[in-house]
Order: C-alpha cells, then structure tokens, then sequence
C-alpha cells in the first residue's frame, strides 16, 4: 500500500465533515493553510456561496476536489417528479464540470416519500428500476461534458429513504448493465462506484466486489468509522480509528485492485465532530489519515 504517514497527497476533507463550524470558502482556506490540497464538496455548499465563487476560491488557494456531492434521488411519485430529479443532476455534472471535479457522487434515492417519512409505496424493485432508468437518463450528458458518474451504495439501513442500492455488487450491476463490461486496458469508466467503508464495510462479498470494479470503476473512497454504539444511525459516524472498521485493509483491497485514488473524510457527526472547533477537527483528521487510514 501506499505510505501516508507522512504526506497529505492523498488526503481530501469531505466538507459535510465541517459543514456546521464553517461556510465553503472558509473550509477551503483553512485545508489550504494546513496544506490538505483535496476536497469533496456538497452542492447545497457551493450554492451558499455560489458557483463562480466557489471555482475562484478553489483556484486562488491551490485547492482541487477528488468529487462532487451529490446527484441521484431518482425515484419519485410521478413522471415529472423523476424527470426533476433528472434535469437537477444534469445541473450537479455541469456544475461538477465547472468545478473541475473528477467525479459526480450519485446518492440515488429509495422509496418515494420515504426521506419526508411519509413512502407512497413499497415497491422496492420498482424504485430500482426507476435508479436505472434515471441513471440511463443523464449518462450521456456525463458523457458529452466527461464528467463521471460514481453510483455510491449506502448501508441497507438508508434502503427505504435514501439509496436502495446498497451492495457494491448492486451498483457494477447497474454499471455493467447501462455501460457493458469494464476496458480490459482498465480505463477509466464514465460510470463507476464510490465506495464509503461506513456503508460497506460489513459486506461478505466486498473484496472480490472491489476487485470486479478494478482500477476503472472505483472512482472515490470515503473514510470514517462505524462506532459502538451508534446513537444516530445518520449522524454519528465516528472519526477514523474510534470505531470498528478495519480502515487498512479495505484501502489495501482498493488498492490492490488498481485504485490510486485520494482517502475522502467523510464524517456527519452531530453529538460530536460537528461541536468541536474546525480547527481541531482538521488537525485530527490530518493526524487520523497518517496513523490509522
């Protein structure tokens, strides 16, 4: 595996990790003074302070993204309502484009309803079929643009609300069925998978899942840690090393798969991480990334 123990190379802030302590472009400034040169942010960030500024503060600190948060939500109650969902991740590709992300993260929705609490229906095949389709939808806008797509499974427990594809095998089936197989050069793919170890670190199957992805398809690793107990099952991932997630050796499985990509911190943590100053979170985070991921 690669050494991270004494380089942030490979280290990018996920900045849902400060959402609560700081705006966009204060994150963006305090990561560059820290030399962390790789962020990930998420879209309702980047409106707050809007679009054109977000791209000139990213330039004028010498900061970059390894992804853009988030497209998806497809399944919807209605014909216009999947078509919404479509039209607004076309916008998240192109305002991923402007941001010169590598990659657009798709969070690609569950049960109709079931995120305001209220699911229209049960049909759970019906709403992964409605993923598909609305994947197939915006391929080719990705493609036209180059921007890929990277489907990331969540943990089953967010299959009624918030993604009912929740394997990494779930997501390469989608893949391969809207993309055929992989390159055999192991070029990278336009639609490939996030692969978060909170949501798929307990999966019997995900080693030789990662290595079906290969070094095409994997576009994005994201890095936290499942405590015990958990006392949100949203909002309380824990830092990378306080919980019980092997970290290591699902990055060396990434690797050894052909993955050479950034370790994305990607933590929601209202009891805990979203308290503390900024400051020391990123300094933990740094810390945490040389000795644990």
């Amino acid at each position: 595996m690669r050494d991270f123990s004494d380089s942030l190379q490979w280290l990018s802030i996920n900045t849902a990790t400060l959402r609560v302590q700081w705006p966009l472009d204060r994150i963006i400034q305090e990561c560059a003074r820290r030399g962390i040169t790789t962020i990930s942010p998420w879209r309702d960030q980047v409106n707050a302070i809007g679009l054109d500024n977000a791209a000139r503060c990213l330039r004028d600190n010498g900061v970059r993204l390894s992804g853009y948060c988030r497209g998806g939500m497809f399944p919807a109650a209605d014909g216009p309502g999947r078509q919404a969902a479509i039209d607004d991740t076309r916008r998240a590709i192109d305002e991923a484009k402007v941001l010169d992300a590598p990659c657009l993260v798709l969070v690609v929705g569950g049960l109709p309803g079931a995120l305001a609490g209220n699911a229209l229906h049960k049909d759970i095949v019906r709403a992964r079929f409605e993923v598909q389709e609305g994947i197939h939808a915006v391929l080719q806008h990705a493609r036209d643009v180059n921007m890929p797509l990277a489907i990331e499974p969540l943990h089953p427990m967010y299959a009624a609300d918030r993604a009912c594809i929740n394997t990494l095998e779930q997501a390469l089936d989608v893949c391969d069925a809207l993309e055929g197989p992989l390159d055999p050069s192991g070029a990278r793919c336009m639609l490939g998978v996030a692969v978060d170890v909170y949501h798929v670190w307990w999966d019997p199957k995900l080693e030789q899942q990662i290595h079906r992805a290969g070094r095409g398809r994997l576009l994005a690793f994201h890095v936290c840690d499942w405590l015990l107990p958990t006392r949100d099952l949203l909002n309380d991932r824990g830092m990378m090393g306080d919980g019980i997630i092997d970290i290591p050796r699902i990055r060396g499985v990434m690797e050894s798969a052909g993955y050479q990509g950034h370790a994305e911190v990607e933590i929601f943590s209202s009891a805990d991480w979203w308290r503390r100053p900024g400051g020391d979170v990123l300094d933990i985070c740094v810390e945490r990334f040389h000795r644990v991921v």
